[in-house]
């Protein structure tokens, strides 16, 4: 596996720790409306955005495997 794969997969991971961290705050009573809003947007761009990245890694991965 080469470093740019691994690199992606690192920066998938971080992606979606951040955005499930993001909709697990959802959960606290003390969110206010701008925040549910803003939670709810990041965290769900976040976590698509690590699954499309973790695919583009896994065809890369695959694409330049001998």
């Amino acid at each position: 596996m080469s470093w740019q794969v691994l690199i992606m997969y690192a920066v998938a991971a971080v992606f979606g720790l951040v955005g499930i961290g993001c909709l697990i705050r959802l959960a606290s009573p003390r969110v206010t409306q701008g925040q549910v809003y803003a939670f709810r947007m990041i965290g769900i761009m976040l976590v698509s955005g690590a699954i499309v990245l973790g695919f583009s890694a896994g065809a890369m991965h695959q694409w330049a495997a001998p």
